[in-house]
């Protein structure tokens, strides 16, 4: 079975953590069977953002990135396209990255005939595929944004949607707002973590830990005012953040404003093992997001026996606690309730270790690499058999 998969988030040489979650999909599956290649969909324009800020690497990031690449033992290619500036019309990418997909599908059938394709997001991606392959069968992941997004309700979406015969969620919510949105089949598929063999070494002194993009909706600010206010109870506790992004500066004035500014550790984004590594080594893993259709970022770190905390009615963190034990689920915005489970959880040393092996049987059951894969060839073999 040769499937090509066709991508827009996945690692390049300027950001090697984007899209990692879509090529460890890619690893899993191909390690449960499938022979797998890879086009991804490559805008050599820099953000605008990017040029405001006139930040010279993310200028130059994407003019540099080569056109081929051998990402453990996956053969990659870059297709090159031009459209106009996302804010305004990233709902129409796929459409203007059609004619350079399709003379790329080209290029490749001849030395890699493949049965199906496999695109991750409506748009650009499952778009762009069936307007330059309409008669490749075709499995669309979903992985929230595009039935959360502003962009949802495009016809764009809607489109690629029912045309795929097989869409795959990363969530039983995401796939029930698949089907909403012109899906002919859902099914929901979780992305995994490997487990390590053991823990790793606790910190002497509480440490919590986010990992993540510094924006908004990951309220990492409501993990520092809570810090803020476990100042008396806890006052050797730490809170380190894993990831960057555009709140950098806000959260760092608000750390400075809640008086624990010498209390959180801003480590930029880190490559994605060294991130899971750094994780592992805390003592909770707090990430209070809104809008997480799923979350990798949990069950790396259950995986670890790292208890976690999310909100009430996400997707993914709803999914992963009826799943089993090992997160904690608090109101999305209040950040008493956040302080006060922080709070019960490190002053039960005992209960904070139970909850950790609760943690790790729980990605034990139901979120590992090797689950993820097994279900993904499955999902082809249905499509390619008419199931």
């Amino acid at each position: 079975m040769r499937v090509l998969i066709v991508a827009e988030y996945y690692p390049r040489v300027a950001d090697p953590v984007l899209g990692v979650w879509a090529h460890r999909q890619a690893l899993a599956a191909r390690d449960a069977g499938a022979d797998v290649r890879v086009l991804v969909l490559h805008r050599p324009l820099p953000p605008i953002s990017s040029l405001r800020a006139r930040e010279l690497h993310a200028i130059t990031g994407p003019i540099r990135q080569p056109r081929r690449a051998d990402l453990d033992g996956i053969k990659v290619d870059y297709v090159r396209y031009l459209s106009p500036p996302r804010p305004s019309s990233y709902a129409s990418w796929g459409a203007w990255a059609a004619p350079a997909l399709r003379r790329a599908l080209n290029r490749v059938r001849r030395a890699f005939p493949f049965d199906l394709i496999h695109a991750h997001y409506a748009v650009p991606a499952g778009d762009a595929v069936r307007r330059a392959a309409p008669g490749v069968p075709l499995l669309v992941s979903v992985h929230g944004g595009d039935v959360h997004g502003s962009h949802a309700a495009s016809s764009a979406v809607r489109d690629a949607l029912a045309h795929a015969r097989l869409v795959l969620a990363n969530s039983a919510g995401t796939a029930r707002r698949c089907l909403e949105h012109g899906a002919r089949r859902a099914r929901v598929v979780h992305l995994g973590s490997d487990v390590p063999s053991e823990p790793q070494p606790r910190p002497r002194k509480p440490m919590l830990v986010t990992v993540g993009h510094l924006i908004a909706r990951k309220r990492h600010a409501d993990v520092i005012s809570a810090l803020g206010l476990l100042r008396e109870r806890h006052p050797d506790l730490r809170y380190v953040i894993i990831g960057d992004g555009p709140e950098r500066e806000r959260l760092g004035v608000l750390a400075s404003s809640c008086g624990v500014e010498d209390r959180v550790e801003f480590r930029g984004q880190l490559p994605q093992r060294e991130a899971v590594s750094a994780a592992r080594r805390c003592s909770i893993f707090v990430l209070p997001s809104v809008d997480e259709a799923f979350g990798v970022a949990y069950v790396e770190a259950m995986a670890g026996s790292i208890p976690a905390i999310g909100c009430v009615g996400e997707d993914g963190p709803q999914e992963i606690a009826a799943a089993g034990g090992g997160i904690a689920l608090v109101d999305a915005g209040d950040t008493h309730a956040l302080a006060d489970r922080i709070d019960a959880l490190l002053a039960d040393p005992g209960a904070l270790e139970a909850m950790g092996r609760a943690a790790r049987g729980t990605v034990q059951r139901s979120f590992t690499w090797q689950q993820c894969g097994r279900q993904t060839v499955q999902a082809y073999r249905d499509v390619l058999g008419g199931c």
